[in-house]
């Protein structure tokens, strides 16, 4: 299987060791997510409601869209030493593919 993503982000470790997290995001999700306003300081939305009944119904579209308490839907993360990083020369912005194959094992 191979896939394309946009390099979203790229993070220093948060524990201070050699490696970068790349924050990738499907080819689709970022077209997408140009043609919608851009939401400053990546906050997350605020939902409006009337009655108690409104309230749990948009705490549970919040939940399960994976839109609160830090998560984020459609991401895709890889952790990648210091001198693959520099190896590779991404750049926030940048088209790569991504390409998983599954081992073929004969035998028991």
């Amino acid at each position: 299987m191979k896939k394309e993503y946009v390099v979203k982000s790229i993070d220093g470790a948060p524990d201070g060791a050699p490696y970068v997290v790349v924050s990738l995001s499907s080819i689709k999700d970022f077209k997408e997510g140009t043609s919608s306003p851009q939401n400053p300081f990546n906050s997350p939305k605020v939902m409006g409601f009337s009655n108690m009944n409104d309230m749990m119904k948009d705490l549970n579209k919040m939940l399960s869209g994976g839109g609160g308490f830090g998560m984020q839907s459609g991401i895709t993360q890889l952790k990648l030493e210091m001198h693959e990083y520099k190896e590779m020369g991404l750049a926030v912005g940048d088209k790569v593919f991504l390409e998983m194959t599954k081992e073929e094992t004969l035998g028991i």
